[in-house]
């Protein structure tokens, strides 16, 4: 194992940003995880946990949020239905420098809580 990351987000919170910042969306989320997203009754569930996966994987790669732009990691979806990671642009470049061969992620939300846990092997 490379490293660990967990990060939880609170969902009132995260929507509070949404609504108040419209921009922010497109910012940190790629066009396929705002329209997975959009799909659910409730978005800002969705986006939550998965801003809280970027934050995991950040913690994983050491640097914190500015060093790389957060669209950059990307939370996909293995065809099993499970929660997988893509990485671009310097999020890929520096999992390749710390030898990063696989990632596991797991996901979890309530209507309040959402939490993520990020490991590199």
């Amino acid at each position: 194992m490379i490293g660990l990351g967990v990060d939880t987000v609170e969902v009132d919170r995260f929507r509070v940003v949404l609504q108040r910042t419209p921009r922010f969306a497109a910012r940190v989320f790629t066009d396929d995880e705002r329209r997975y997203a959009a799909e659910q009754r409730d978005p800002t569930q969705r986006l939550a946990v998965r801003f809280a996966a970027k934050e995991a994987v950040m913690k994983v790669l050491g640097v914190g949020i500015g060093s790389i732009r957060l669209r950059d990691i990307e939370v996909t979806r293995a065809e099993s239905g499970a929660p997988a990671l893509r990485l671009h642009g310097t999020a890929a470049e520096l999992a390749e420098r710390r030898g990063v061969t696989r990632w596991w992620l797991s996901l979890t939300h309530t209507t309040t809580v959402a939490t993520a846990v990020a490991v590199a092997e």
